[in-house]
């Protein structure tokens, strides 16, 4: 695998499995990471609020050889393009876009239903909104409502169809 398309995968797998938002993936910095605890520190996301947001084990190793390569160049960020400069919130957007698009997908794969995508999820494994409302960073239960009230069956069957179509 190219080292541009592992990055490019490596940008989509933190969207989905920690729920950040584009404006906290693009801070997220080496430092960052927890590889102890399998969490992100994600520092002034919406609202200037910090939180920690977990990953998957099974993700750990990867993460690792990512960011142990971003290390190795010098870099601040756990995403940053060839000129040292992290990434903007239109480069994550055009990522999503090019992949979307050679998945075949009618609609663009937004970042924000990435992270829908998992929040309802974890709605549906039975999880609490107590336990997921500090993951997710919103202000409080109410906002997180809407994704009771989804047809969650629906969101997951949606999920697992463009999940499996992703050419990465």
């Amino acid at each position: 695998m190219k080292s541009k398309n592992f990055q490019d995968m490596m940008i989509i797998k933190i969207l989905l499995y920690t729920g950040a938002r584009v404006s906290e993936l693009i801070n997220i910095k080496l430092i960052d990471i927890d590889f102890n605890y399998c969490q992100i520190r994600i520092n002034n996301g919406k609202g200037n609020k910090d939180r920690i947001v977990p990953f998957p084990q099974s993700f750990k190793e990867m993460l690792a050889m990512h960011a142990d390569s971003m290390a190795k160049k010098q870099a601040v960020y756990l995403f940053e393009s060839s000129w040292k400069k992290k990434y903007t919130d239109r480069g994550i957007r055009k990522i999503l876009a090019k992949y979307s698009e050679e998945a075949g997908l009618a609609q663009s794969l937004s970042p924000h239903k990435l992270r829908h995508f998992l929040l309802t999820w974890l709605k549906k494994q039975g999880i609490d909104d107590a336990l997921i409302q500090p993951y997710s960073g919103h202000e409080s239960r109410k906002s997180l409502e809407v994704y009771s009230r989804l047809a969650i069956t629906d969101a997951q069957q949606e999920y697992n169809e463009v999940i499996n179509k992703f050419p990465i």
